[in-house]
């Protein structure tokens, strides 16, 4: 009985496993019927089969709500390139020609070419709907194939683009608007930065030239002179830093990367910040560079980052204090400078207060001056030579500052490349030949303070004129051996009038320096870029506008004319 029982029994659990899988393979039929319905008859986006010839066989719901065709209008009737933008259609045929140098007809063909080789393609284009209306369609191109691999259809499915180009249309206008506003910023610093620097050229001009005029001023004098002296250069140096970080906020802010020498710009700054500390009463103690490092930077903005560390080890230091100064390899690749003081030292809470703007973390109300300013710029500029910087603080002890820059090899000398010479200041002989010196300025101010210094030059004859164009005229008429060109003057800029002179045979060869409140780097890289000589900017500082007029006697002795023709001879 059990065995007699137990044949039916088996049959009958292989008829309920076939009935149990028959079940699940009508429910997953179900399934995928119910999946592909809803992507036919979804609005949300167009789905289009054509057959190989491109005419459309399929419309899906979402076609007829973006286009406002029905199916009936369309399947066995149209091409979807029909309800295409024939402009945009012709513009893809043109280009697939250009890139495959393969003749493309415009129509179907141009949309269906890539998907047709086995390429999926996704494209944009213009949809036009049915009332003439117009939307930007981002669609997909795939071929359809039997089981032969012939090509039998293609399918398209397309998106409405409009949101996204909105967003795009918007951050595009948003870009136009915000570089605008970067252009006025930048037009209004440079403003700025002449109308501030005008005032104070004739401020540090004639104090520089009571400090040294003959008979030398009396004690009273020479402290009052330097007052003003310490407050004009204080001034200055407080217009430069705001305009840097305004610079470099605005995305500005120019950087010439190259590969410079550690020790040499550690010795500059050396001997420009020693003066500082001995009359502080600060020792300092610099490093002894066994072997020479160079990094990948900008050489002025490293040497005023480090100008920038070392005046605040010496102000913010103890009475009697000492700054130590120490270059090491930190990291690979990588070389660490480091400002330690023995100064009060900073807290944990003012420690995060560090590298804001404006922020002096309490010594607003020192004797000390300063802005806040540096140490933010100081970061900036770090980070934009692609360094680190950073400052380890204790309480009683004192701080230390560091940065960090990207190492780089030694760079090679090119062949044949001449030694510099250096140009000293030229020693005035009595029996000097008289030169002649042009200074076009419509400053009242700059123009007296140019004066009192060409005075004590008897070998140097001054013309002036208030304007470009006068100023034209009269180096045409009497040859000045140099031209010393304000900027900003009426009638013609002090640009214009120089492509003038330079386009004319009879002037061409004269060097000209432009002498200008205009200092923004921008403004500094134009003015070498169209042709002077040298960019001096204001407020002057002495030694610097002799040694520049000097070097353009010198330049000019060797172009002019005359030197010319006493060469051949």
């Amino acid at each position: 009985m059990s065995k007699t029982g137990n044949g039916p029994t088996l049959a009958g659990d292989a008829g309920k496993a076939d009935g149990t899988t028959e079940v699940r393979r009508q429910k997953a039929l179900l399934k995928a019927g119910a999946l592909q319905n809803a992507i036919l008859t979804s609005a949300n986006f167009s789905i289009i089969a054509t057959d190989e010839k491109g005419i459309i066989q399929l419309f899906n719901v979402g076609a007829e709500r973006m286009l406002g065709y029905t199916a009936a209008e369309v399947v066995n009737r149209i091409r979807p390139s029909d309800i295409h933008d024939p402009q945009e259609v012709a513009a893809r045929a043109q280009a697939l020609s250009l890139e495959l140098a393969t003749p493309i007809t415009p129509g179907f063909e141009a949309l269906a070419y890539k998907a047709s080789r086995g390429v999926e393609d996704i494209y944009e284009l213009t949809y036009i709907r049915k009332d003439g209306g117009r939307f930007p369609a981002l669609i997909s191109i795939t071929a359809l194939r039997d089981d032969y691999g012939d090509v039998i259809g293609y399918l398209l499915i397309g998106t409405d683009n409009s949101v996204r180009k909105q967003v795009e249309l918007e951050l595009n206008n948003a870009m136009a608007v915000a570089e605008k506003a970067n252009l006025a910023k930048s037009d209004f610093l440079s403003s700025m930065s002449h109308e501030l620097r005008t005032p104070l050229s004739a401020i540090l001009g004639f104090a520089q030239l009571m400090e040294s005029g003959s008979p030398q001023p009396t004690t009273s004098q020479k402290r009052s002179i330097d007052q003003i002296l310490k407050a004009g250069w204080y001034l200055l140096e407080l217009i430069n830093e705001i305009l840097d970080l305004a610079l470099i906020e605005s995305g500005k802010l120019p950087l010439s990367l190259e590969p410079i020498s550690l020790t040499e710009v550690m010795q500059e700054c050396q001997a420009m910040i020693e003066p500082q500390a001995q009359k502080s009463g600060i020792r300092m103690t610099f490093p002894r560079f066994e072997c020479p490092y160079f990094v990948i930077a900008d050489r002025t903005r490293v040497k005023q980052i480090l100008i920038n560390l070392l005046s605040n080890a010496i102000k913010y230091n103890k009475v009697g204090g000492a700054v130590v100064v120490d270059c090491i390899a930190s990291t690979p690749g990588r070389v660490r400078i480091s400002v330690k003081d023995t100064g009060e030292g900073l807290t944990p809470d003012k420690l995060t207060q560090l590298f804001q703007p404006f922020n002096r973390l309490g010594k607003e109300a020192g004797i000390e001056e300063g802005t806040g300013i540096g140490l933010m710029v100081s970061k900036r500029l770090v980070e934009l030579m692609k360094g680190e910087i950073g400052v380890e603080s204790t309480v009683g002890k004192g701080s230390v500052f560091w940065i960090e820059l990207n190492l780089t090899a030694e760079p090679q000398p090119a062949a044949g490349a001449a030694e510099p010479t250096a140009v000293g200041q030229a020693q005035v002989q009595a029996d000097a030949p008289l030169r002649t010196l042009l200074y076009v300025e419509d400053n009242p101010a700059n123009l007296m303070l140019v004066e009192d210094l060409i005075a004590r030059r008897p070998d140097i004859r001054l013309l002036s004129a208030m304007d470009g164009n006068r100023g034209i005229e009269i180096a045409r008429a009497s040859r000045p051996d140099v031209i010393l060109m304000d900027i900003n003057l009426p009638g013609i800029s002090g640009v214009q009038a120089l492509k003038i002179l330079r386009a004319d045979p009879a002037t061409a060869h004269i060097p000209v320096v432009a002498l200008s409140a205009n200092a923004i780097p921008r403004d500094i890289e134009r003015g070498l870029e169209a042709g002077f000589f040298r960019y001096l900017t204001k407020p002057i500082k002495v030694n610097e506008f002799m040694d520049t007029l000097d070097m353009a006697l010198k330049f000019s002795k060797t172009r002019s004319p005359r030197a010319n023709k006493e060469d051949k001879a």
